[in-house]
């Protein structure tokens, strides 16, 4: 959609130990990234950086930008560009700031700010899972086509964004969330204790018995593929509860949805060790109080990168079927399926991506039509 745009928007990647600023033309980056020190515990400081880095991009770009658009860690009022409150990484924004329209004034540009959950999944319904997975049953022949998606990132916390009918959904109170949900194991504990790096590290000491180690999740994979010394069995079991948590919560999630499933983060390096429990819940039963077995998830549930699972997802059900009273025929598919796949954009690209086209989409939205010829207004 924004592939080929020429329009220029300055982005922000911005953790709570740098601050990476640059800019994206037809959702490409066009100039090397530019890092400064987050210095999130001084306010004063991080809002004299920002502005520092905003303009050392600005100056470097061949025309000017038409907005500034990124992704911020943490709960805000993100239609009004206010940030505030539980901001672990943040400290100085507590208690609220008013950061886009800090920037706007600065700068004279639309500011848009959104959680990162949701702009990876906006990046991915725009420019990655969505329109590949529609061009591949295109090309297979399948007259089915997908407008809704969830999009998931894996990392320090477990992230979530919607859109639906190809549109953001941002909330009424920027709170579209799923890291609150039960674990299915503690209903008493939230979910992103099951997923998330921390939860990994603490089932590899669970079940090896090395309570003390200093392993990270690239490690424990390493680990559990037989690239460094340690317990392989406890590594791949640490992935396989990751999988299983996070699977029970999209099934509850997907079940509302009813679309695709797009996951991100540096933990899908494990993949072969998640995704079968993931898919598995995804694809469990459950059972009515009159003994009835039921699925979970009342759609079929595909792995799409799988090849051979993919080509059955593509084709279906498909059959003819008669219009009554008539001699005319009309294709009908029966079969109710959604599919699960790993981002092929990277979770860090599809969250610039995404803000780069919900600047622009904003734009196009709030920019008056030409009136058509012979039209008076």
């Amino acid at each position: 959609m924004y592939r080929y745009d020429q329009r220029i928007v300055v982005t922000l990647d911005a953790g709570g130990t740098n601050l990476v600023f640059s800019a994206m033309q037809g959702c490409k980056f066009i100039i090397d990234p530019i890092t400064y020190p987050s210095n999130a515990q001084d306010l004063d400081l991080c809002l004299e950086t920002m502005v520092k880095g905003f303009t050392e991009v600005i100056g470097k770009l061949p025309a000017p930008p038409v907005a500034i658009s990124f992704a911020f860690p943490g709960p805000a009022d993100y239609v009004r560009g206010i940030i505030g409150g539980y901001l672990p990484n943040f400290p100085s924004f507590r208690d609220g700031v008013a950061l886009g329209p800090f920037l706007e004034r600065k700068f004279g540009l639309p500011v848009y700010i959104n959680n990162d959950g949701d702009l990876f999944a906006y990046g991915e319904a725009l420019c990655g899972a969505l329109p590949e997975i529609n061009q591949r049953l295109a090309e297979a022949g399948s007259s089915k086509q997908y407008r809704n998606l969830l999009g998931y990132t894996f990392g320090t916390g477990f992230g979530i964004g919607m859109v639906i009918d190809n549109r953001l959904n941002r909330g009424d109170n920027s709170c579209v969330e799923t890291f609150c949900l039960p674990h299915k194991h503690n209903h008493e504990v939230i979910v992103e204790e099951g997923v998330a790096v921390r939860a990994i590290k603490r089932v590899y000491a669970e079940r090896s018995g090395y309570a003390d180690h200093n392993y990270e999740p690239k490690d424990i994979c390493m680990i559990a593929k037989g690239e460094m010394p340690g317990d392989s069995e406890a590594a791949k079991k640490a992935f396989e509860v990751f999988g299983e948590v996070a699977g029970d919560a999209m099934a509850s999630a997907v079940t509302l949805v009813d679309g695709l499933i797009v996951i991100g983060g540096g933990i899908t390096a494990a993949k072969e060790y998640i995704m079968p429990a993931l898919l598995k819940e995804l694809r469990g039963d459950m059972k009515t109080l009159k003994g009835e077995t039921l699925k979970r998830v009342q759609m079929s549930v595909y792995d799409l990168d799988n090849p051979d699972e993919f080509d059955e997802f593509a084709h279906g059900d498909n059959r003819r079927i008669k219009i009554y009273g008539t001699d005319e025929f009309i294709n009908y598919d029966p079969k109710k399926r959604i599919g699960v796949c790993i981002s092929k954009l990277g979770a860090s690209q599809a969250i610039s991506v995404g803000a780069y086209a919900f600047a622009l989409s904003q734009i196009d939205a709030n920019t008056p039509k030409d009136p058509k010829p012979g039209h008076v207004g």
